[in-house]
């Protein structure tokens, strides 16, 4: 297949009707930290405080984490409530200050973040642009706004922020057309609704209610959802189980997917994502590396586009599976999003 023949059928996938999922491999390739480095980060930052049965705990755990990696090992062993909060604690800590750098660097001037790129090329639908993230932290709001689009999370308020989905909608309302005989029309300014199922850097617990804050607190948990066992138990509850409705309401919906650095390991959003796909809604998939799921989706059903990095005889390249068949090109990092935009979108 030709290089230009693939790069007109990935224009033509970018239409109407489509809800993009983004993944860690987006995150981490704007520097913030994978699975890997958050593991060693917790082995290295957890344990000194614990109770001694705690302590027993995490030194198991931790033997599990260096065998069989993070996720299996919380879930082949899922964490005391006490190590859950460390957990939790410790994992907020090491993505918001890595996360503190990037966004330094946007707000200077320093960085553009490919989302914002990407987002430049995408159908602004009026009733908003769905983007389901598994990530804890801002940048796809922040990526949105540099983008010139209004980042809908739901909540609404500076301080203490609600979770209110309707006035955080109609707080992108920019007008109201009357026309005779007719129901009046609502302006609203083009907008992406992140969904975001796992939690948010930026949401906290008060007063046994959940709240928006984008600031820094001291001695206060953030709403994130951990790896493990405790992740499904934990999602159904508020905010989590309001972001994770509308997250699966909108891949119901869709007539298309983009997927980028998602490995397909997440039980919130498989339940609808993976029987969307087999049902044969075309998906455009760009990551690093394709997890073995991800991989098996490609190879199984012709309606999967799937792009990841490759070297082949010391040349690096794009390895593509295209209507059930593998190709390679050289020399062209189309897998990345940064790469997409400029190779595929900006020729």
């Amino acid at each position: 297949m030709e290089l230009h023949s693939v790069k007109l059928r990935l224009q033509e996938h970018l239409s109407d009707g489509m809800v993009t999922v983004v993944g860690s491999g987006l995150s981490c390739a704007e520097g913030l930290p994978g699975m890997g480095e958050l593991a060693n980060y917790l082995l290295t930052n957890i344990g000194s405080n614990l109770e001694e049965d705690d302590s027993t705990a995490w030194k198991e755990i931790g033997r599990l984490i260096l065998s069989k990696g993070l996720e299996a090992a919380l879930l082949a062993m899922p964490p005391t409530p006490a190590l859950e909060t460390a957990i939790s604690s410790a994992t907020a800590e090491l993505i918001s200050e890595r996360e503190r750098s990037v966004i330094s660097e946007v707000f200077s001037g320093k960085r553009k973040l490919r989302l914002t790129r990407l987002l430049s090329h995408l159908v602004k639908p009026p009733s908003g642009l769905t983007i389901v993230t598994t990530n804890y932290d801002r940048l796809v709001e922040i990526a949105a706004e540099e983008a010139d689009l209004g980042a809908d999370t739901m909540f609404t308020g500076r301080f203490a922020g609600q979770l209110n989905e309707n006035e955080s909608r109609m707080s992108f309302c920019r007008g109201i057309t009357m026309k005779p005989r007719r129901a009046a029309s609502l302006q609203f300014r083009h907008r992406a609704i992140v969904c975001k199922p796992h939690g948010s850097l930026d949401w906290y617990a008060r007063n046994g209610r959940p709240v928006f804050y984008a600031g820094e607190l001291t001695g206060v948990s953030r709403l994130i959802i951990t790896p493990g066992h405790n992740k499904f138990r934990n999602g159904y509850e508020s905010p989590f189980d309001h972001h994770r409705s509308k997250a699966n309401e909108a891949i119901d919906r869709a007539s298309r997917f983009l997927v980028l650095g998602y490995g397909f390991n997440d039980d919130h959003l498989e339940t609808h994502l993976s029987p969307s796909i087999r049902a044969g809604k075309p998906t455009l998939m760009l990551t690093h590396s394709l997890s073995a799921v991800a991989r098996d989706f490609a190879f199984k059903f012709p309606s999967v586009i799937a792009l990841e990095h490759a070297q082949k005889s010391g040349v690096t390249g794009t390895n593509a599976i295209i209507e059930q068949q593998e190709f390679f090109f050289p020399n062209i990092a189309i897998w990345d999003v940064d790469s997409f935009v400029t190779e595929v979108l900006e020729p």
